[in-house]
């Protein structure tokens, strides 16, 4: 199957946004969606249904906030869902809505400078309409980029982030099936490899399992990129590993893969418990995290994987409501 007709969908989506105004949006959202479409947001936006709780929950007040808004897509991906048994197909982008940020959003104040939303997209589609999206952006990233970031310095770095390597990340035409299912096959067994990972000796034996030695990290916000596998286990594993208690996985709502890349998100992954020292934060309650995971599989290992967590969640469960502390303060 190649997927033709769901992606001509979702670009069709995303082009009626591109043309859209904050008294238009709702309208532009239900063109291509079902009426009880099931939207999942990052916190505050949370789960909407319907295009007009869509519009009102993030769009408008986005379009108020953000003047000329474009799509840059990095990503474009579609597949079968490895959760219900390939019985779903999803679409995947992936990039950053970029805009000029000239009214206040979410608290916020406006820079009136270029402003970089990393985001990513799950459609679910069928009978041609979307029926399921879970959209994930780094509003942490945003308020680093407005210069009012309310954390700790992170451990890794965090840039405007690019897209692969290999600038080849936009399958808007069909690739090979066999590739995309050595991609899904090396996901899963990565995934794998995380849960056992106690049965190698080293962090860096389990990594060079499925992973490039110059692999790419592209975490969140609050995380940061890394770059290697030993700067990786040194930013990234070590302190989620050791700061982090009683990891439970939760499993994902969908995984696919197509071409060299593929793709996961959960609702949420993973419910912990931080002990202290994690992003710079002392310990607190248990917690959940919702994650998006994007990958570029290069031979048989991973090269690149772009991250996305609702941090603003994380951190509110845990007491620290990162929203409020910028009305307080603003």
């Amino acid at each position: 199957m190649t997927f033709q007709s769901e992606k001509a969908l979702a670009r069709a989506h995303h082009a009626v946004l591109h043309d859209s105004t904050p008294d238009t949006v709702a309208t532009a959202l239900a063109r291509h969606t079902h009426p009880d479409w099931h939207w999942r947001g990052m916190h505050p936006w949370h789960e909407q249904h319907g295009a007009k709780a869509v519009a009102g929950a993030f769009w408008q007040p986005f379009l108020r906030a953000m003047s000329r808004v474009q799509r840059r897509e990095d990503v474009f991906f579609a597949g079968r869902n490895q959760i219900d048994g390939f019985q779903s197909v999803w679409v995947v982008s992936m990039g950053h809505l970029m805009g000029l940020f000239d009214a206040p959003f979410l608290g916020l104040k406006p820079t009136r400078r270029i402003t970089m939303l990393r985001y990513a997209e799950f459609h679910r589609i069928a009978d041609g309409q979307i029926i399921e999206t879970a959209f994930f952006c780094d509003l942490l990233h945003l308020m680093r980029q407005a210069g009012q970031y309310p954390l700790p310095a992170q451990t890794g770095a965090h840039l405007v982030q690019p897209g692969p390597a290999t600038h080849d990340g936009l399958l808007y035409q069909p690739a090979p099936e066999a590739e995309g299912a050595q991609t899904l096959d090396l996901i899963c067994r990565m995934i794998g490899a995380i849960t056992d990972h106690r049965q190698f000796a080293t962090p860096e034996a389990e990594l060079a399992q499925h992973w490039h030695d110059d692999m790419l990290w592209w975490g969140p916000e609050g995380i940061g990129a890394t770059f290697g596998i030993p700067r990786y286990i040194e930013q990234h594993q070590r302190p989620f590993r050791t700061q982090l208690a009683d990891r439970a996985f939760n499993g994902h709502i969908a995984r696919l893969a197509e071409g060299h890349f593929g793709g996961f998100f959960g609702w949420p992954n993973l419910s912990l418990t931080p002990i202290g020292g994690y992003m710079g934060l002392p310990a607190g309650p248990r917690a959940d995290m919702r994650v998006v995971d994007i990958y570029r599989r290069d031979g048989g290992k991973l090269a690149e994987n772009w991250i996305f967590i609702d941090m603003l969640h994380f951190l509110k469960m845990q007491g620290l409501d990162v929203l409020e502390r910028l009305s307080l303060h603003g």
